[in-house]
């Protein structure tokens, strides 16, 4: 349920709502907005109690949601969200292009893949400092140093930076480093780890389960905006199916469904969806013709020396004629890099 509140009703009636709704035995998430107050009520068995919040002085409308994810959901009054990041927006007329290695290596890696990415066109550089890996033996990235020279590159070319976090202890650590904190595909259900990002603060990148449904993803997004952080970005990775050729099905359509259902951005990485960097440029493109609003793109200097998926990584200079390419697919559709 969703208790739109009149044009300037003040501030009085709408801690009377929010008690009421509160006293009714339902969690109350305000919305400030410029002109008026919206108040999503989460909770079972909201219907019966319509017509009271309905009665309540100041308020202008009601609306049930059938829907789950109640935060999610679009709400008929309610325009699709725009996420700043430093000088970055994302769900606006520009789609971003988050670019950078898989996993922070060295020093010289990041500050050679920085200054490419930057002059192709990124607005933000993307490097796993902590990395979670199928084989226990496998490397697990660099942790507080990686994160260390992410910070460096941040501040010496003012580029936003998004990392991934695994660990709920780590949240407070990465945050402090970076921009954009990174949930990946094994850890859309890992409720305290959202929870924890919800409290952060910081914009989160929250990819879609390798195995989960669109509905997923959205009740996982509910959870980081049940804590109060609406800076909360979707990113489309790819899932799994039983086509071999690609190391995941890249489910473009997810696209088109979350911009009806819901107000948050949605991005798309190709790179992890296909596996193969001979075809991140053709996704990437595709993405863009079916409404991404931003692109997350994995770019090493040489990829075959890189300590993880070197094969789904393009090099700095295929990454520039990719970026070339997308400004008339942008333009077509009424979009901008």
């Amino acid at each position: 349920m969703v208790i739109i509140m009149q044009t300037g009703a003040p501030a009085p009636q709408v801690e009377a709502v929010i008690a009421a709704v509160r006293a009714a035995g339902f969690v109350p998430h305000p919305i400030y907005g410029v002109n008026k107050t919206v108040i999503a009520v989460v909770g079972d068995q909201t219907r019966q109690h319509l017509e009271a919040f309905e009665s309540l002085p100041g308020v202008d409308s009601v609306t049930l949601i059938d829907k789950p994810y109640k935060l999610a959901y679009t709400r008929p009054d309610q325009s699709r969200d725009i996420v700043r990041v430093r000088d970055v927006e994302f769900g606006g007329d520009a789609v971003p292009v988050i670019a950078g290695p898989c996993a922070v290596e060295s020093a010289e890696q990041v500050a050679e893949t920085v200054e490419s990415v930057i002059r192709a066109g990124a607005r933000v550089l993307r490097g796993g400092a902590y990395k979670p890996r199928t084989s226990p033996y496998a490397f697990q990235g660099m942790k507080t140093e990686g994160l260390k020279l992410l910070a460096e590159a941040r501040e010496r070319h003012h580029i936003p930076v998004c990392t991934e976090v695994v660990d709920p202890r780590d949240v407070e650590t990465v945050a402090e480093h970076c921009d954009i904190l990174q949930i990946g595909t094994r850890n859309m259900q890992n409720f305290p780890l959202l929870t924890e990002v919800g409290k952060s603060g910081r914009a989160v990148l929250l990819k879609r389960g390798m195995a989960s449904t669109i509905e997923d993803l959205l009740m996982a997004a509910e959870y980081v905006l049940s804590e109060g952080n609406e800076r909360l970005l979707l990113c489309e990775r790819g899932v799994r199916t039983f086509e071999p050729s690609t190391r995941y099905t890249l489910d473009l359509s997810a696209v088109a469904v979350i911009r009806r259902y819901s107000h948050l951005p949605i991005l798309v990485d190709p790179s992890h969806a296909t596996g193969h960097w001979w075809a991140v440029p053709a996704m990437a493109k595709a993405a863009l013709a079916a409404g991404a609003d931003g692109l997350v793109i994995e770019v090493h200097p040489r990829p075959k020396e890189a300590y993880c998926d070197g094969a789904q990584s393009l090099k700095c200079e295929t990454f520039e004629t990719l970026m070339a390419e997308l400004k008339p697919i942008a333009a077509a559709v009424g979009r901008r890099l």
